[in-house]
């Protein structure tokens, strides 16, 4: 494993967006680091108001920041809301990026998504695929203000010297994830879907699209991880992936859900739902070569994901 280049031990850490799933597991993860976590909710810090992110961030001498907040939600979601996604993720990114370089944060991690990849990619994805084609329709606008702010930090990176580093994770899910069927993404949505109709007796329950896409899933405890360890040991303008190299058809995980679940019914396909990218696994060579792998399994992660919903 590569020698650490920044070293988290006494730093004061602030985490936005920590009542989020991928927010939440990072505050977790930091609890071996030897630093202090400092967070602050939404009702006290809005993360669109650059100067108030400032003057936060210079109060509570902030040395490292993980940007793992943004407004998120499946495709439905990101079809229906195209304005209100582009724009309060434009002013997240903007506004935060902005106020870490004037209030001399020393290290940043802007936490992207796999969406900024065009629709038709390379499948693995590499990190040299940004920006080489067309995006996913439906969610587009979500892409376009992570895209903006990947290229922020590194543009505070070459103008102004800043350690800003960015990191692409793939579909996530796990504890405290979202289970709205109007907003979810497909995994928890099926949890949600296979339960309900477990809890009613149903023989079937329905699934959008045809089955056939094909996606990675990461556990967001591996993926806080993954970011602690690339705040230690990552400090480039290129954006890294993060994934576990591994996909599996829509059609197989709804299988693997449903035994997960314990549902004896049917699945039924709408196919006159959108499927959305056909398929998006990504290239994790670059952070595989760094000494970084994941450790929990995709059934395993599911099983936990499901007690938690249970006992929400």
């Amino acid at each position: 494993m590569t020698s650490a280049l920044y070293d988290l031990t006494g730093r004061r850490v602030f985490v936005a967006g920590h009542r989020g799933m991928v927010g939440s597991a990072i505050v977790r993860r930091l609890a071996s680091e030897g630093c202090e976590v400092i967070v602050a909710p939404r009702a006290e810090l809005d993360l669109r108001d650059a100067a108030r992110v400032k003057a936060f961030l210079a109060d509570n001498r902030i040395d490292t920041l993980f940007m793992a907040a943004a407004k998120v939600g499946g495709i439905l979601a990101n079809a229906t809301y195209p304005a209100d996604f582009l724009i309060e993720n434009l002013e997240i990114a903007s506004a935060t990026i902005r106020a870490a370089h004037e209030a001399n944060v020393e290290k940043l991690l802007f936490l992207g998504s796999t969406c900024i990849y065009p629709k038709h990619a390379p499948q693995p994805i590499p990190e040299s695929a940004l920006l080489t084609g067309p995006l996913e329709p439906t969610n587009e606008a979500y892409a376009l203000a992570k895209i903006v702010g990947v290229k922020l930090c590194e543009a505070y990176r070459t103008q102004h010297g800043r350690d800003f580093i960015s990191a692409m994770p793939t579909n996530l899910y796990g504890a405290g994830d979202n289970y709205d069927l109007k907003s979810s993404h497909v995994l928890p949505a099926l949890i949600a879907k296979a339960h309900e109709a477990k809890v009613r007796g149903d023989a079937s329950f329905v699934v959008w699209g045809s089955g056939t896409p094909r996606r990675e899933f990461l556990h967001a405890d591996d993926c806080a991880d993954a970011l602690v360890f690339l705040m230690k040991h990552w400090s480039d303008s290129q954006h890294v992936n993060v994934g576990t190299g591994e996909d599996i058809s829509i059609a197989d995980l709804a299988a693997l859900v449903k035994q997960v679940v314990g549902f004896e019914g049917t699945i039924e396909w709408d196919a006159s739902m959108p499927d959305g990218t056909p398929r998006k696994l990504v290239d994790v060579s670059k952070l595989a070569g760094l000494g970084w792998k994941p450790t929990i399994s995709l059934e395993d992660g599911i099983a936990a994901t499901y007690r938690d919903f249970i006992t929400k």
